[in-house]
Order: structure tokens, then C-alpha cells, then sequence
């Protein structure tokens, strides 16, 4: 049998030689078949960590709270770290999570606690995300003597948001994502310094002088776990809370789940079961990392918001601003202004991109008006409503796409070199840089397929015999 078996090449053998090739364990197609399967499974599994002390302890805590799982296991994974494995195969529309109202922190949970009375009575009203940050900041400082040990003890030690990112790193990021940190930043400090009277209040409850347990490093870490990894709840009122929407849970365990773009699950708290339960749209083999959907972000607000960049990432695109919009277009353009003017009063300045498949519809849009022709700048409003104007409008905007994309193209290189001579002075940096130029690469790749899609439209669009009957398609919205 093991004979017939053996698929052998034109080199004819002995029949003795047949045989013994055949029982060479291992040697065989199949059992190369195997190994390449079982190295495609190895590079993807994750080790699984249930066994270590801190998830031994929170899986008792969960217990406690009437929730065990039965489902999933904690297991750490090549390129995304911690996350949640399946114990079993798991079916389409499959419950993976069904975490009680009990094991959520809440507004609720704070105002229950020992800090409730010193909210209750602070003027003006503290908010939601006060609450939740002060909560965590406190029952961190507790240590073993706090009733959320088992859940904070699992908890990220720091963040890689860009706010807590060194400022010389965050000024290696793209110009409009290091804006939005610098605000965020900026609301942060704000935040901590309005509230330094509400921390002093608390100082009966602590022995240790309260600055040196409410410092800003403090609420930046509790801003940020609230911030990366709470779910959303239907808004609550709480009387002694400010009026800002009151929507935010941290869910223990459940917050192990990691992002993935390609999955999508129904996730939402159950008004009848009390619980915030997770379904899996799809099915997930054993030993599978077990993904849920942040929503459809691109990977400046992943990093912005989350701290990370995913590789590949569907949603992914590059920004243009409004310089580099105009940066290619004739100087000696009278209407440069008013068309500027139009494009921003109709929302067309901001959210301009390159994607996977081009430039997107919208930044499309607003080079054909800031290239329409002098006797033609009355049809702005066809422009805007996605009619063809002209061949040579057509034209000029494709022309003019390619030179900002191959502009981006070379400031994207430029500052993956840049990044990389840091790494190599900055040592004690890397890490951060590491993240920064992750971020630059995925965009080169968007840029890359942009830049190929559009030499290849802008080829058979010069090629077509009826260009202006036939405009390119390009982009999306």
C-alpha cells in the first residue's frame, strides 16, 4: 500500500528502493502538505495564557459576577499581542460574550462607591468621563486593596496613542493627524487643570498628599483606558453628573477582543438580559484569534484613537490638505479664491483622499472645480452635482491628481527615512518610532495602488475615441 501511495518522479526506482522511500516518515506529499498547514496555522495561533496568575484571577472575579466563558480563552498572538482565542469552532450569528450588567463599570458603579458622596456634592457637576477617570486613577492607587484589582491589574501599564507619544516623535507625524493630537493634548491638560479643585476635595479619603496620586500622568492613562476601551451604552442621566452624553462602560474581559477590518460582529447591551452581548457575523475555526469591528476607520483615526495601525487595512487612505490641493494648480488663477470659498461652503475642503482604488469621489470633485476654465466657472454647480464639463477639465484634474499623488508619494519615502535614521539615534525610542513607521508604510502602499490606478485610467482615457462622452471612473465617495 505504501507503494501505490508515493507519487515518484520520471527517475524510475527499484521496487525495493519504492519502499523504502514510501516509509521514510514524513517524506511523502501529504505529509509536506501537512507541515505547510500546520506553519500557516503556527505563524497565525496564539499561545494561550489562561494558565498565568492574573487572568486566573480574573476569570475567578467574572465568576463571582455571574459570568463564565466557555468560549473563548485568553492567548497571546503574533502581531497583535493579547487578545481572546476560540476554545471551539464558533458558528455564524454565534453568542461569543454575554457579560452581565455587573461586571461593567459604569457612572452607576462610581456613584455607588465611596467616591458618590464627593461627587453628589461638588459644584459645578463633574461629567461622565471625570467620573470613570477618577474612579480608575483611585482604585488603581488602592493596589490589592481595591474590589477591581482583578480587572485594572490587566489593564495596559501605558498607551500608544499619540498623546502619550514624546513630542519629537509626534512631530513625524502626517500634518493633519498631528493636529488632531496636539488638540487632544490640549483638551487633556484642559481637563486636568479644571479639575485639580475637584482631586484636592477628595484628599480625605487618601493619606498620601493628593498631587502626587491625581497627577496628569495619572488622568492621561485613565483618559485613555476609558478613551480605548470602553463600549457604548444607551445615554443614562445621572442627577449629580454633568449633562454630557453619559454612554461609555468599561467591560472586563470583553475589552480583550482585538480590531480586526475584515470581521464584523453585532455588539450591544440587551435591555432584557442585562447583559452586553457580542454575536460574530462569521465563523471562526479552533485556536482562532477571535476579532471584533471598531467600525470603518481608516488608520489615522485607529492610531488617533487606539493607539495602533492596522496592516492592510480596507479603509485605509491618505489625506490631502488644503496646500497640497492647491499646490499644483496655476498661480494666476483670478477665481483661486472664490472657488476655495465654494469648496468649503459646500464641505469640500476637508476629507480629501487617495485610497486603494484612486482618488476618492470627493477630492476628485473639488480639483474639477478648481480647474474649471475661466468661461466656464458658472457650471460650478454641475461640478459639484458630478456632470462632465469638459474634455480638458477632465483632463486637468486627472493631470493634476497624479502630481499631488506623486507629491505625497516622495514626502511619504522622505519621512520613512527620516523615521529611520531616529530609530538608529533615538534608541530609547524605537518603540514608538516602530509605530509611527508602520504608519508611513501603510500609506506609501495606498499611495502606490493610487498611483498605479490613475496612470492606468489616465492611459485609456487619452486613448478613448469619445473621452468626453466617457469620463473616468475613478475614486469613491
Amino acid at each position: 500500500m505504501g507503494v501505490q501511495l508515493v507519487r515518484l518522479s520520471s527517475n524510475k526506482l527499484a521496487p525495493t528502493q519504492k519502499l523504502q522511500f514510501s516509509m521514510q516518515k514524513g517524506r511523502g506529499r501529504t505529509s509536506r502538505i501537512r507541515r505547510r498547514k500546520h506553519l500557516r496555522s503556527s505563524e497565525s495561533r496564539g499561545v494561550n495564557e489562561s494558565y498565568k496568575s492574573e487572568f486566573i484571577e480574573l476569570k475567578k472575579w467574572l465568576k463571582n459576577r455571574k459570568f463564565e466563558d466557555r468560549n473563548l480563552t485568553p492567548a497571546c498572538f503574533p502581531g497583535t499581542g493579547r487578545g481572546l482565542m476560540s476554545r471551539t469552532p464558533l458558528r455564524e450569528g454565534q453568542m461569543i460574550i454575554s457579560l452581565p450588567e455587573s461586571c461593567l463599570l459604569t457612572t452607576e458603579t462610581v456613584i455607588r462607591s465611596y467616591l458618590g458622596v464627593y461627587i453628589t456634592k461638588w459644584k459645578p457637576r463633574p461629567s461622565p468621563l471625570l467620573a470613570l477617570c477618577t474612579f480608575l486613577v483611585s482604585e488603581r492607587h488602592a493596589g490589592d486593596r481595591s474590589l477591581w484589582k482583578p480587572y485594572l491589574q490587566i489593564l495596559p501599564k501605558t498607551y500608544t496613542c499619540p498623546v502619550c507619544l514624546e513630542p519629537e516623535v509626534v512631530n513625524l507625524l502626517p500634518k493633519a493627524l498631528k493636529a488632531k493630537t496636539e488638540e487632544q493634548r490640549a483638551h487633556v491638560q484642559k481637563l486636568f487643570t479644571s479639575c485639580r479643585d475637584f482631586f484636592s476635595s477628595l484628599q480625605p479619603l487618601f493619606v498620601e498628599p493628593i498631587d502626587s496620586i491625581f497627577s496628569y500622568s495619572a488622568l492621561l492613562w485613565a483618559w485613555c483606558t476609558v478613551n480605548t476601551r470602553a463600549v457604548y451604552l444607551r445615554p443614562r442621566k445621572q442627577e449629580c453628573l454633568s449633562a454630557e452624553p453619559d454612554t461609555c462602560a468599561l467591560a472586563p474581559y470583553l475589552d480583550l477582543l482585538n480590531h480586526s477590518p475584515h470581521v464584523q460582529v453585532n455588539a450591544a447591551f440587551n435591555e432584557k438580559t442585562r447583559c452586553y452581548e457580542i454575536r460574530t457575523a462569521s465563523g471562526c475555526r479552533k485556536h482562532e484569534e477571535v476579532f471584533i469591528c471598531y467600525g470603518p476607520h481608516d488608520n489615522q483615526r485607529l492610531l488617533l484613537e487606539y493607539g495602533f495601525v492596522s496592516p492592510c487595512n480596507p479603509h485605509a487612505c491618505v489625506y490631502v490638505s488644503r496646500d497640497t490641493l492647491v499646490k499644483y494648480l496655476p498661480s494666476t488663477d483670478k477665481q483661486m479664491n472664490k472657488k476655495i470659498s465654494i469648496l468649503k461652503d459646500h464641505g469640500f475642503i476637508e476629507n480629501l483622499t487617495f485610497g486603494w482604488d484612486g482618488p476618492s469621489w470627493r477630492l476628485l470633485t473639488a480639483l474639477k472645480l478648481l480647474c474649471l476654465e475661466a468661461e466656464k466657472f458658472t457650471c460650478w454647480k454641475k461640478v459639484l452635482l458630478g456632470e462632465v464639463i469638459s474634455d480638458a477639465n477632465e483632463k486637468t484634474s486627472l493631470d493634476v491628481a497624479q502630481k499631488i499623488c506623486h507629491h505625497l508619494l516622495e514626502e511619504s519615502s522622505a519621512m520613512l527615512q527620516r523615521v529611520s535614521h531616529m530609530k538608529d539615534e533615538k534608541v530609547s525610542l524605537v518603540s514608538q518610532l516602530a509605530l509611527v513607521e508602520t504608519l508611513w508604510r501603510e500609506e506609501l502602499k495606498v499611495l502606490q495602488a493610487s498611483a498605479e490606478t490613475l496612470a492606468s485610467v489616465h492611459t485609456s482615457y487619452l486613448a478613448s475615441p469619445e473621452r468626453l462622452g466617457s469620463p473616468p471612473v475613478v475614486g469613491v465617495t
